[in-house]
């Protein structure tokens, strides 16, 4: 359950949770319920139950065998942060991740509520990066959530990016990544929108990452803003 990722901000994926549920706008064309169907479907032992929440004790340990370095997306056909994941499945997560420091984890949710109420309940290890994210205006409050966290390292996705934002505070945040909907159904996306978001990262200096345009041919409609490809990424000095 683990394998090389094409998402363009990561570079592997580990699901020791699948399975979601609709909770804001951005669930409504789910990628990660197409892809569970279509598993089930096709009889992948992981997804018998499709894409009811469902926790997967057997995979916790393979970030223990990977010895070189790796971005991992952590629960990209889920969110660990779901009500029905046990804080003691969360926990053992999180000691896997304290335990290998080679890698890197990116834990992204929507649901940043209870990420805030249990987050001094874990060990939030400089490796562990925390993300919400933000997929309308509506739901800028969970940048409130996030940045009173423990985690070191704190990054949004505002991804499918559905309207105009409007300001952001960016204080203690270390990343931005946005982008539009891809898929059946993907909503448009606005240049303006994301030209916002960008010029606020360049003000306020966190890296701005723009993963791509969208829509039902994603790769025809590429990831260029402005004649240019922005892959920042933290840690890495900022370009304008």
């Amino acid at each position: 359950m683990a394998v090389k990722s094409g998402i363009e901000w990561t570079e592997s994926t580990w699901n020791p949770v699948t399975g979601c549920t609709e909770i804001s706008a951005g669930c409504k064309n789910c990628y990660a319920k197409r892809m569970a169907l279509r598993l089930q479907a096709m009889g992948q032992p992981n997804y018998r139950n499709g894409f009811k929440v469902t926790c997967h004790p057997q995979v916790l340990n393979l970030p223990l065998c990977w010895k070189k370095p790796q971005m991992i997306f952590v629960n990209s056909m889920s969110d660990l942060f779901h009500k029905k994941v046990p804080f003691e499945f969360v926990s053992q997560i999180f000691d896997v991740m304290n335990k290998t420091p080679q890698h890197t984890y990116q834990v992204l949710t929507k649901r940043a509520e209870r990420l805030a109420e249990i987050s001094d309940c874990l060990s939030w290890a400089k490796n562990i990066w925390a993300g919400v994210t933000v997929e309308a205006s509506d739901y800028k409050y969970r940048i409130d959530l996030l940045r009173n966290t423990k985690a070191n390292m704190k990054f949004l996705s505002l991804e499918p990016l559905l309207n105009d934002v409007g300001k952001l505070d960016l204080s203690n945040i270390d990343w931005v990544i946005t982008g539009g909907e891809s898929g059946p159904g993907a909503r448009p996306m606005e240049a303006d929108w994301v030209r916002n978001i960008r010029e606020q990262c360049l003000e306020q200096k966190v890296p701005f990452f723009f993963k791509q345009w969208g829509g039902f041919n994603k790769k025809k409609n590429g990831r260029q803003l402005d004649g240019r490809e922005w892959d920042q990424i933290p840690n890495q000095a900022l370009c304008a």
